[in-house]
């Protein structure tokens, strides 16, 4: 697992496969665990977009986990407070809230579950078969957020 611990950096081809999903899922296509998320950035306030894969709830929680670490989209969500996800016209304005360790575990533990890639796994110093204690030791590298439908004004 030390691979996990020495390689904190998204791949290099990455944000080129980024921009693509990214047209891709403004249409309303690609992979249906994917979402855009939509957030201003901390410093200038213009909206930032990225490719994510949220984490839903069955009773319709929905979480994101910044896999690759404190993330510029994770920083600017964190300094936000609020972020969008969308897919093609389907659109949803959320409040943020970054959850503590304990929080974090059943979240990291369901992303773990959902089939990432090899890509992501090799990010976490963990699996779905590690305790809670060691899922929680690992919660501080994975930004974990909780979203909450906004008010629409």
């Amino acid at each position: 697992m030390a691979a996990a611990t020495r390689n904190r950096r998204p791949p290099r081809v990455l944000a080129s496969a980024n921009r693509g999903l990214g047209r891709t899922l403004h249409r309303g296509k690609g992979p249906p665990f994917l979402r855009l998320l939509t957030v201003a950035g901390r410093r200038t306030g213009e909206p930032r977009t990225t490719p994510v894969a949220p984490v839903f709830g069955e009773d319709g929680s929905v979480w994101l986990v910044a896999a690759y670490g404190d993330t510029a989209w994770a920083r600017n969500v964190r300094a936000a407070g609020r972020a969008e996800l969308h897919r093609g016209d389907d659109r949803t304005r959320y409040d943020a809230r970054e959850l503590d360790a304990v929080e974090a575990v059943p979240v990291l533990r369901a992303y773990l579950a959902k089939g990432t890639s090899v890509f992501i796994r090799r990010h976490f110093a963990v699996n779905t078969r590690d305790t809670d204690e060691a899922i929680a030791a690992e919660a501080p590298r994975h930004p974990t957020f909780a979203l909450t439908p906004a008010e629409q004004t």
